[in-house]
């Protein structure tokens, strides 16, 4: 009997707005679920919502994701055409003075928010997963998965679906501060120009 494919994006969209799966929807303004065409042939997964995408209820459209737009648009790919996600759908933070600071979801937290990320990867199929980040990377490719040792590298996930990892945007920009700065970003360009070429 084949497996009953999940509700529309728009439903499930719809539904993770109500999610209490855990505490992350107390502090947080809204719930930034992912969004692109429901057909994409490129998922692009993060790690969690930061204090922009907290107040627009948009993934990616803070300073990490106007990289993140840049470089795609360098290697020839519209963002438009992709669906753009996160595995945690709630900013974490904490206050320091009036401003709000990134906190990383714990183990129980990133586990209670998996529905989402798994219906939304069920529901669109795609051709190709790029991981964004560590945690992206564990949660598609497995808690062993060395980032750092197998970036850029295309790992079939099967039924014709590829993945590939790189590090997070805001890595980059992290690395822009100090001398490493445009190493960092030829890197991250050249592991998304892989994209130009997925296996067959």
């Amino acid at each position: 009997m084949p497996t009953r494919k999940p509700p529309p994006l728009a439903t499930l969209r719809r539904s993770a707005r109500a999610c209490r799966a855990c505490d992350l929807w107390r502090p947080a303004t809204q719930t930034v679920f992912g969004e692109g065409p429901g057909d994409a042939r490129i998922v692009v997964i993060g790690e969690q919502a930061g204090d922009k995408e907290d107040l627009e209820g948009r993934p990616f459209v803070g300073p990490a994701g106007h990289l993140l737009d840049v470089v795609l648009e360098d290697v020839g790919i519209d963002r438009s055409s992709a669906y753009v996600t996160n595995v945690v759908k709630h900013f974490k933070f904490e206050l320091r003075g009036k401003r709000r600071l990134h906190k990383r979801a714990n183990a129980a937290e990133v586990a209670a928010c998996l529905q989402w990320l798994d219906r939304e990867l069920a529901r669109i199929r795609p051709r190709i997963v790029v991981c964004l980040g560590s945690l992206a990377a564990k949660v598609v490719l497995g808690s062993g998965f060395r980032l750092m040792q197998r970036r850029g590298e295309w790992i079939e996930r099967g039924e014709g679906q590829w993945a590939i990892a790189t590090v997070h945007p805001a890595y980059v920009l992290r690395a822009r501060i100090g001398a490493r700065g445009e190493e960092e970003f030829a890197r991250f360009r050249a592991d998304l120009m892989k994209l130009r070429h997925p296996p067959a």
